[in-house]
């Protein structure tokens, strides 16, 4: 395996074979091969761009022999920053013929970002497009490549050449890294994961069976393809191995999308919570109709009553899921009853993940527990890329993940994540699970959204701020803290400082960016904007 990363142990490796997870075939193979069986229907969407399997397949032949004569070949890191355009799938499908290894930026990175992930991963190229929604890619890679001395060229994705030599691709190992996904979080730089050929096929298979995704369906990427579960759980290329169609959003608006709905007959899209909300409050202006759409809904939490707006205004229906770029996937199944679609975040995907919930001494604790969700199995990476000590610390010393998430599995075996580890605020020895408190406000009527940090104070050691977004601003921040003591919310859980904003800031991938809001709330004094003490 490429030095730098952790394998499998080699009994776990060959039980995993054994038993049909690992199918021994890289990426490229199995692509190529849907290609070849699906070559006449479409395969990619785009405005009006149209590609069918066989267009998909000779464009990114075209790519790899281009990548070849370039001298990029097996294991080499290539850093890949696009945006949901049609060269995504073209590229990656390429680097996976030639068992090269993308890594995978998303469109927000900037230079920051890019030379921490170029120089983290040895990266000999990097690819962009040259401008995209106003903003000159070429000239920010141009950049991150005068910084990183490794990056020995970088190559414009959409100015790629008509034309390349033919070549023979190399024969690719299955077990070594397909690609490189970014570790999630709103902390700290990101680390690397290395998913193998063999993991990902599986995860990607099996998330499109769970989903009953085929060759009928239609799948609707909205969030950033280069994050996990728009690219293949199932997203992108879960959905091209079965032979669906993907269509490429232009927006995540959905007054800017029904038309593409419905003309495409969109049948499953992948959502985070905060764009939910946002279709939900459309739909109570605006009717709309999603019967034949499944929504599928994770990286954050969606309250009961929201998945229940979700189905009564969106009129579709809806599955939640939990899931770390590092392997594990949690998901309702669809023939859940409803209390389980609502209030959990369902089951392990594989037989074979291994689950444990500890307390802070690493000791197991009994179902309906709250503690640390750690897991190991046949598409959960056994360690970080070039990162001993971020290892040592995320790891057990018999190869459990240490997630970071604090969850609660009921008796039912469904998983119930109550927040994060880290996303505890620890005011005066008393804990509180942010998540929690951020569930409460989100209960009100008015509070459209809501993000709860942490911000150190001499007295308290932590003091809670609030920050929501109100559906209107007759909503009164007070009546909102007597609103929670009212939900019999502990005391020292309601939020020392209530501030209403209009939009909370965010992650490339949707998540609510802790670290500004954090940077926020102590540059905020007394007095400004609207704010309840």
């Amino acid at each position: 395996m490429l030095e730098g990363c952790v394998s499998w142990p080699d009994e776990l490796a060959e039980q995993y074979r054994r038993q049909g997870y690992w199918q021994g075939r890289s990426l490229g193979e199995l692509l190529e091969a849907a290609c070849a069986e699906h070559a006449t229907k479409v395969a990619v969407v785009y405005g009006e761009q149209r590609l069918t399997y066989a267009d998909l397949a000779a464009r990114s032949d075209l790519v790899a022999r281009q990548f070849v004569a370039r001298g990029i070949g097996p294991l080499d890191r290539v850093v890949v920053q696009l945006p949901n355009v049609p060269e995504f799938a073209t590229v990656v499908f390429a680097l996976f013929r030639l068992g090269a290894i993308p890594v995978l930026a998303l469109p927000g990175h900037r230079k920051h970002e890019l030379v921490h992930l170029a120089s983290q991963s040895g990266a000999v190229a990097l690819i962009v497009l040259s401008e995209f929604r106003g903003f000159d890619y070429r000239q920010l890679a141009q950049e991150v490549q005068q910084d990183v001395p490794g990056i020995e060229q970088v190559l414009i994705a959409n100015e790629l050449a008509d034309s390349a030599p033919e070549t023979r691709y190399p024969q690719v190992d299955p077990s070594e890294p397909a690609f490189f996904l970014l570790s999630g979080g709103t902390t700290g730089r990101p680390k690397l994961i290395p998913r193998t050929h063999n993991d990902y096929a599986y995860n990607m298979l099996a998330t499109a069976e769970a989903l009953r995704v085929d060759s009928t369906s239609t799948y609707l990427a909205v969030n950033p393809v280069a994050h996990n579960a728009a690219l293949g759980c199932p997203g992108l290329f879960g959905t091209l191995l079965v032979g669906g169609k993907v269509v490429l959003a232009p927006t995540s608006r959905l007054a800017e999308l029904i038309g593409l709905i419905r003309a495409e007959q969109v049948t499953l899209t992948t959502l985070v919570p905060g764009t939910v909300r946002l279709w939900i409050d459309y739909a109570q202006r605006t009717p709309v109709d999603l019967s034949g759409v499944h929504l599928q809904i994770g990286s954050s939490k969606l309250t009961p009553v929201q998945a229940e707006e979700a189905r009564q205004f969106l009129n579709c229906d809806l599955s939640q899921w939990f899931g770390v770029g590092e392997g594990l996937l949690t998901y309702t199944r669809l023939d859940d009853p409803d209390e389980v679609r609502f209030n959990t975040e369902g089951r392990p995907m594989a037989p074979d993940d291994e689950i444990r919930v500890v307390d802070d001494a690493g000791h197991d604790v009994p179902d309906n527990v709250e503690g640390e969700l750690l897991t190991r199995g046949p598409y959960t990476i056994r360690g970080y890329y070039r990162a001993e000590q971020e290892n040592t610390d995320s790891f057990t010393s018999d190869g459990f993940f240490r997630t970071g998430d604090l969850v609660r599995r009921r008796s039912d075996g469904n998983i119930v994540v109550v927040g994060r580890l880290k996303d505890v605020i620890n005011r005066s020895g008393d804990k509180i699970p942010v998540e929690e408190v951020e569930e409460q406000l989100m209960a009100h009527p008015g509070v459209r959204d809501a993000a709860v940090v942490g911000v150190e104070d001499p007295v308290l050691g932590e003091r809670t701020y609030a920050f929501v977004v109100l559906r209107n601003e007759s909503v009164e921040l007070q009546a909102l803290k007597a609103f929670l003591r009212d939900r019999g919310l502990a005391t020292y859980k309601i939020p020392d400082k209530l501030v209403s904003v209009s939009e909370l800031p965010r992650t490339p991938v949707g998540k609510a960016d802790k670290v500004a809001l954090r940077a926020l709330a102590t540059l905020t004094p007394p007095g400004a904007g609207r704010q309840a003490a």
